[in-house]
């Protein structure tokens, strides 16, 4: 309102909607921006809310039908998306084995990361886990509840359900029954498994240098599930169920990110066969022109 308000020259209460125009709003929108450095995401979210706005305008304003489509037709910004990041086999493996598993904690965090890079359930998804989320024997898999309240299913490999079940003899801690408990027997919070997994990359480092050269997040190990699944040969359609993504178009940035499928397709290409070869002019005039 401050915006509008030096704009418009009235105080806020004096503004009416035909005050507030699609080009004033295309106007604050590019003030978010270059003076105050918002980003192009936030930016986008101001917009979304103007929008909401607008919208409930339109059923109380019916005779400012125009004014108001003219702004809802305002574009959200395209912004470009940042390359993801992953491990590859030997990352992840370096980072597994780094848990000291003859500690209670170092016993958990390797299941935890077993469990997170084989499953690529969210940081949220696994810190919610209860015990009995756990189905192991024939048909091992994992029960978590998502994102918009939605259950899903995640299969288990026989390595993943062993180490499972070998963490379900441990003795609980505290009352609670959750998979992943803190020392007091409560969940562990988003910042204590960044916590933890920050200390494994730091030794895992030592044994893989590259770990060095990436930005890892918790996550990153559901992106590496991903490109574990694409480098299989499993479709996008099934990846994208299996991580619990609404829309199928948002599984394509593992498409995109990884390159050695990108060479495979190139080696499946016939080589060009053309030669390179110095242009000689056939005509006088042209032999003159290209002396110039």
């Amino acid at each position: 309102m401050n915006f509008a308000q030096k704009q418009c020259g009235k105080a806020p209460s004096s503004l009416n909607l035909t005050d507030l125009d699609a080009p004033l709003i295309s106007r604050f929108l590019s003030a978010l921006e270059q003076q105050r450095g918002t980003s192009i995401s936030s930016r986008n979210v101001r917009l979304t809310a103007i929008r909401s706005f607008f919208r409930y305008a339109a059923y109380e304003e019916p005779a400012q039908s125009a004014h108001i489509q003219r702004v809802l037709a305002i574009q959200t910004k395209r912004q470009a998306r940042a390359m993801i990041s992953f491990l590859i086999r030997e990352e992840i493996e370096a980072l597994l084995v780094a848990p000291d598993q003859h500690t209670w904690n170092g016993r958990r965090d390797h299941a935890l990361l077993r469990l997170a890079v084989q499953t690529g359930l969210r940081l949220s998804e696994v810190t919610s886990l209860s015990r009995e989320a756990l189905v192991l024997g024939t048909g091992a898999h994992v029960r978590c509840h998502g994102k918009g309240r939605k259950t899903r299913c995640t299969p288990l490999t026989k390595q993943t359900a062993g180490v499972l079940k070998a963490w379900l003899k441990e003795p609980a801690r505290g009352t609670t029954n959750v998979l992943f408990p803190n020392v007091h027997g409560g969940r562990l919070s988003s910042d204590a498994v960044q916590y933890l997994l920050a200390k494994y990359l730091a030794i895992a480092q030592q044994r893989c240098p590259t770990l060095k050269q990436k930005r890892v997040t918790f996550h990153s190990l559901r992106h590496s599930s991903a490109m574990e699944l694409l480098a299989a040969g499993v479709d996008t359609a099934v990846i994208a169920l299996w991580l619990g993504h609404e829309n199928v178009e948002t599984t394509q940035i593992y498409l995109h990110a990884h390159l050695a499928l990108k060479e495979a397709a190139l080696a499946k290409t016939r080589p060009m066969t053309g030669k390179q070869a110095r242009f000689r002019p056939g005509d006088k005039l042209l032999e003159f022109l290209t002396s110039l």
